[in-house]
């Protein structure tokens, strides 16, 4: 079955870097986009990036210059680099893939800025 798990989150000071990663299984991880989500307290889930099969990554324009979206298909795992974070940037982070018409997603990992 299609498992997604995510680590990589925790505590972290504004302006500071955190690297997360989705480790992916149970499908052809090569050939399907991926994309990270989060979820900031009392909102709705919203994308933060997402990458193509092909390797070519999209950020929402607040993001823009300060996440990375990447990934390694020999090791079925996408990435997310952040850097520069802000307060506003504390929320759950998801990972996220449709295959054929169905959304999976990861338990999340929690991402926290504050000094």
């Amino acid at each position: 079955q299609v498992q997604l798990v995510e680590s990589g989150g925790g505590l972290v000071q504004p302006g500071g870097s955190l690297s997360l990663s989705c480790a992916a299984s149970g499908f052809t991880f090569a050939i399907y986009s991926m994309g990270w989500y989060r979820q900031l307290p009392g909102n709705p889930r919203e994308l933060v990036a997402a990458i193509t099969a092909g390797g070519n990554g999209n950020y929402v324009e607040s993001m823009k210059g300060r996440f990375t979206i990447s990934r390694d298909n020999a090791k079925s795992t996408v990435y997310l680099q952040m850097n520069s974070l802000k307060p506003e940037d504390t929320a759950v982070y998801y990972c996220h893939v449709r295959i054929l018409g169905s959304d999976y997603w990861g338990r999340g990992t929690q991402v926290t800025v504050s000094s």
